[in-house]
């Protein structure tokens, strides 16, 4: 059963059944409090909602208590399909959309609302269509030319479900102790500053890289206060990056790598941060379903996805409750062993460390050169031992590699590449395709063309790994958010790894659930693939005790 569905602004909403073309089944119906008509519809029949966009609608359910098991979202569905067509850059929101299928010019997309707008309280705030269309007519519009191409049907369904994860995690929220953040910020800068001014440990740092410097004034904030200084010394430094100053013998440089390290996790993740996004005991971060052009997840402020180690020490489960804490083990090599069928790397896969599998088999046990290599292949790296390293795999391991080298070939000319369930990559800009399609007077490329072609072929070869293991990971979080215990919530995820909050008693059973769901997202993307998509799943109480 289909519905399309959208919500207004004061948390009334109308509704239609769709036939499975996406043409109207029924008449529009509508309710005062849509999300009490829509758990009514849920208990009854499960149906999949048809709607704009899941980080709009959603949050207005699950904030009065409803939760829905299936959607479609024409958002993240419209994305998938311009991309496919080669149409990346052109609108994707709802009145985009609309105006592709009226055959109308389409307006630029407007972009989430901010954090601190008084509408988001209520419901997504009300948009003017192409045409005067009605949006719930515009939804089955949408929905109905986006049956186009039905071999996306599983990245579609994958991404969807993916939504109604991101807007879960946000309404739960992942614990999180203001206390034990206070403490850690109190131990490695010192007591709060007033406004403006440096915390105490910092400011005493700056006061040691000044005096190493002679007393002369400078900013350790800033890199180019910080590379004059160096020249003042008579030490010319390209820039003030951390691997840069390891290599310089001056008494200022260990005081200013501390302060670089300390001063960075003010700056993320300090009182201010503190005080703008953990409340009520959660932190609640702003998360985006496909951010990243490979499909990876990215957040909208809060720095959700780059939690310092030191930060989980605030993640603790609830009294009576714990987190249960899994990752895919080096998920991206076996990907490329699925994407490949290399029979040679999908025999190391059998091991929970396929690095040590790989050095045992390739590189003498030594471990930190076989990921170099796995890496460089992956990655494009050619730098110091990477090329040879690199020449190694190649010659154990010729159909994986050659899997991400036709990638690359085909980005270096320009071609789009494909993930294991459709996503494509971005076609080069113009401005790249001038550079790289004409030559000089010889009839030669020249450098820069050819430092570009091979620039895009790093990302295209990278694009068909990193983009399948997203494809995995969504299909991972789509069916475990249907495994898990009533109880249980998933509450954070980032690129391979989930964490779920749960009653202790609820452990074991969370713990199989998500090995369940690590199996079935492996049949689902690569079939009866033999590759090894271990989930090694530990309950904690606290994250920072998870690894």
């Amino acid at each position: 059963m289909l519905v399309a569905l959208v919500v207004d602004a004061d948390g009334a909403g109308r509704w239609q059944k769709l036939h499975a073309d996406g043409t109207p089944e029924g008449p529009v119906m509508a309710a005062p409090s849509v999300a009490s008509a829509v758990a009514s519809l849920e208990r009854a029949h499960r149906p999949r909602w048809v709607w704009a966009d899941t980080s709009e609608v959603y949050p207005v359910l699950l904030r009065a208590g409803v939760r829905v098991d299936r959607c479609w979202d024409l958002h993240l569905t419209e994305a998938l399909l311009l991309g496919v067509e080669g149409r990346h850059r052109e609108p994707k929101e709802l009145a985009g959309a609309l105006a592709r299928v009226l055959g109308l010019p389409a307006p630029a997309d407007v972009g989430p609302p901010k954090k601190d707008d008084a509408l988001t309280l209520f419901g997504p705030e009300p948009v003017v269509l192409p045409g005067g269309t009605d949006e719930l007519t515009a939804v089955s519009l949408i929905f109905r030319a986006q049956q186009r191409n039905p071999a996306l049907g599983l990245l579609i369904a994958a991404e969807s479900a993916s939504a109604l994860v991101a807007a879960e995690m946000t309404h739960h929220g992942l614990p999180w102790r203001a206390d034990v953040h206070t403490r850690l910020l109190e131990e490695v800068l010192g007591p709060r500053p007033a406004p403006g001014t440096r915390p105490k440990l910092l400011q005493d740092l700056a006061d040691q890289i000044q005096e190493a410097f002679g007393g002369r004034e400078m900013n350790p904030d800033a890199p180019a206060s910080i590379v004059r200084a160096f020249a003042r010394a008579g030490i010319e430094v390209p820039s003030a990056r951390r691997w840069v100053l390891k290599k310089v013998d001056h008494p200022a440089v260990a005081p200013l790598l501390d302060y670089k390290e300390r001063a960075r996790l003010w700056v993320a993740h300090g009182w201010t941060w503190l005080d703008a996004w953990v409340s009520d005991g959660r932190f609640r971060p702003d998360y985006v379903v496909g951010g990243v052009v490979t499909g990876r997840w990215a957040s909208r402020g809060g720095a959700a996805l780059q939690i310092p180690k030191l930060m989980r020490q605030a993640v603790i489960a609830d009294d009576g409750w714990c987190l249960v804490a899994a990752d895919a083990s080096q998920l991206e090599p076996r990907v490329l062993a699925a994407l490949s069928g290399d029979s040679r790397l999908i025999e190391v896969c059998g091991d929970d460390d396929l690095y040590a599998a790989l050095a045992a088999d390739s590189f003498k046990g030594e471990r930190p050169r076989a990921k170099i290599a796995m890496l460089s292949a992956m990655y494009g790296g050619t730098a110091g031992e990477a090329g040879a390293l690199l020449t190694v795999l190649r010659k154990r391991f010729p159909v994986a590699v050659g899997y991400v080298e036709d990638a690359a070939r085909a980005g270096e000319q320009g071609r789009m590449v494909r993930t294991r369930l459709g996503r494509t990559s971005p076609t080069p800009s113009a401005a790249w395709q001038e550079l790289t399609g004409g030559a000089d007077d010889s009839g030669e490329s020249s450098s820069s063309s050819r430092q570009a072609a091979r620039n895009w072929g790093r990302f295209t070869r990278n694009f068909v790994v990193q983009g399948s293991a997203a494809d995995w990971t969504a299909a991972l979080l789509g069916v475990l958010r249907t495994r898990l215990p009533a109880d249980a919530h998933l509450v954070f995820f980032q690129h391979d790894e989930v964490l779920v909050h749960c009653p202790r008693a609820d452990a074991d059973a969370v713990v199989e659930a998500i090995a369940e769901a690590g199996r079935e997202a492996t049949r689902l993307v690569f079939g009866q693939t033999s590759v090894r998509f271990p989930m090694n799943a530990v309950p904690v109480t606290c994250y920072a005790d998870a690894k």
